[in-house]
């Protein structure tokens, strides 16, 4: 599927403290659009946080309105639009961002350990968070990288010199022919 005029300008993925929310809100204040994040979607139909549903709920449950939620998006979000970290987990959802502007905000260990603490909030990190971010990392990364249609390395960065980059690499892709 192609993006549609009521498609998102471009899709942020990445992991926990990636960044997706704070680069994707910089993105859509320049580019005069607004930002969705797909958990936010998600906690608004469920009437509970994220670690509600988990724990309420069970992963399963949040990984089905998590597809749902991408989906919709997908189709009818005109602005910048960031995806949970496992939202590239489901088939449906890779498949799905298919000729979309996707774009991988990656981060390594040490700094998504600095951004996001020892995983407040964050149910897949509650227990031993630095080697469950690890192994998340490493089992994701692949599938990032498959979806992206541009990486940006945010390692070391401030928010606004990443959204700087995702920027010109938007600006250099209008001018490419499809």
């Amino acid at each position: 599927m192609s993006p549609t005029a009521s498609g998102p300008v471009c899709v942020l993925v990445g992991s926990p403290g990636a960044g997706k929310t704070t680069v994707g809100a910089l993105l859509a204040e320049a580019l005069g659009v607004a930002l969705r994040d797909t958990d936010a979607v998600i906690e608004d139909r469920a009437g509970k946080t994220i670690p509600e549903i988990f724990i309420d709920d069970g992963e399963s449950r949040f990984r089905d309105l998590e597809r749902t939620a991408v989906a919709e998006c997908l189709v009818t979000w005109p602005g910048v639009l960031a995806l949970g970290g496992g939202a590239v987990l489901a088939e449906e959802n890779r498949a799905a961002l298919r000729g979309h502007t996707v774009v991988y905000l990656s981060v390594e260990l040490a700094d998504a350990v600095a951004r996001i603490g020892l995983g407040q909030g964050r149910p897949l990190l509650t227990m031993s968070p630095r080697a469950t971010l690890k192994h998340l990392l490493e089992r994701r990364r692949p599938l990032y990288e498959q979806v992206a249609t541009v990486t940006v390395a945010t390692d070391g960065r401030t928010p606004h010199e990443v959204a700087a980059e995702v920027l010109r690499a938007l600006a250099a892709g209008r001018e490419t022919p499809q």
